[in-house]
């Protein structure tokens, strides 16, 4: 006799499929809670974007039903897309806020006179001016000695955001 092996399918536990559901859920109700002209410009399928409109009029136990539908409709689409297209509506200063905070690091290190930096920005943006950087980086450890206001630093700042931006 031959034994034969049989492979059984794989599941997620109920638990974490009820957590995706609930999370699809929210999504639709976060998507549904905002104007219709945005709702319109998200990456979705055309009937998805009808049935969230939709589903803003309604009450109860139609809703609840829409609801799973919608559930439904939004799981056939890019899970990723869809939510990453909600949080750029949700906070879209995001990026700028990033490349803020990048920039002054940036410039804290310049000022500690971290030479990697200098490499890095050299490397990634060609119109970088050692030179120009050098000499407002010395302004700027001389202001903070003789606790001047910090001119240079901000130029130099201003300096960083022309070259990436």
């Amino acid at each position: 006799m031959v034994e034969e092996e049989f492979e059984y399918a794989e599941r997620k536990n109920k638990k974490a499929e009820k957590r995706e559901l609930y999370a699809l859920r929210t999504m639709a109700k976060t998507i549904m809670g905002l104007p219709d002209s945005t709702i319109e410009t998200f990456p979705l399928d055309e009937r998805l974007i009808i049935e969230l409109i939709g589903a803003k009029k309604m009450k109860k136990g139609a809703l609840r039903r829409q609801m799973l539908l919608l559930e439904r409709l939004i799981r056939k689409e890019d899970e990723a897309t869809v939510s990453e297209a909600l949080e750029k509506h949700l906070n879209p200063h995001r990026e700028s806020v990033e490349l803020f905070h990048q920039l002054e690091t940036w410039r804290d290190d310049l000022i500690a006179n971290k030479n990697e930096v200098v490499e890095q920005l050299v490397v990634e943006y060609p119109a970088f001016d050692r030179q120009h950087v050098r000499q407002l980086v010395r302004n700027t450890t001389k202001e903070m000695q003789l606790k001047k206001p910090p001119k240079s630093s901000r130029a130099l700042f201003k300096y960083l955001k022309e070259i990436c931006c």
